[in-house]
């Protein structure tokens, strides 16, 4: 069975929880609970530029964003016109649990370069330290399969947050970073196994989603 994908198809969605009880907020994404947004009119307790950075707790996943409604294909396939779903909105974003606020680009750059040196990840130069990054759309009818089958179109990015620790001229601040790279897209077939579920996570989840906790291609294959 051959797939053809007319274009990547984008992501997006409601909203990915960044996990941190923070005070502040920075950044592309909404403010934190209780907090302020960059540019408030009230004077900000800044820390200085030039210091340094501790990292912990970085993680990075494949996280589903959009998924489609699983669509009947005939003998001799054909295009995917069910559109994709909103189910999670990639976030750029820095927020502070403790000290003053630290910018929030160079936190992002911090934690790219952070990533590239401990976990061998490659992201993307500009765009994950954007702070006004624009929340990538989802792209429907854009598959066209070439066999019959029951087939789900799904949207995903890979999310990467940390919390970081950071001196500078006596200063010291403590919050959490989240960005995202990869603009990706997948179809999959409801009676075939998408693989295990480390591998797949997003397809799994489309697949339980859309085909059913009890499809094979939930079920994943078996170790």
């Amino acid at each position: 069975m051959k797939i053809r994908r007319t274009c990547l198809a984008a992501s997006a969605v409601a909203a990915l929880l960044t996990g941190a009880v923070a005070c502040t907020s920075d950044a592309g994404g909404p403010p934190a609970a209780g907090g302020a947004a960059e540019g408030a009119k009230r004077p900000l307790d800044t820390v200085c530029a030039g210091g340094s950075y501790t990292w912990f707790n970085v993680s990075d996943q494949d996280v589903l964003t959009g998924v489609a409604e699983k669509q009947k294909i005939g003998k001799g396939g054909g295009p995917l016109t069910n559109k994709l779903s909103l189910l999670r909105t990639p976030v750029t974003a820095v927020t502070f649990e403790k000290g003053p606020r630290v910018d929030a680009g160079a936190t992002l750059r911090s934690l790219r370069a952070h990533v590239a040196d401990t976990q061998a990840l490659d992201l993307d130069g500009f765009g994950f330290a954007d702070v006004h990054r624009p929340v990538p759309r989802l792209a429907s009818n854009t598959t066209t399969v070439t066999a019959a089958g029951t087939f789900v179109d799904y949207a995903w990015v890979r999310q990467v947050t940390a919390d970081f620790q950071y001196t500078c001229g006596g200063k010291r601040s403590v919050g959490r970073a989240i960005g995202w790279d990869i603009d990706g897209s997948g179809v999959l077939e409801c009676s075939t196994p998408v693989g295990d579920a480390k591998e797949a996570a997003p397809a799994s989840e489309a697949a339980r989603l859309a085909c059913g906790r009890n499809s094979p291609a939930a079920r994943g294959k078996k170790p």
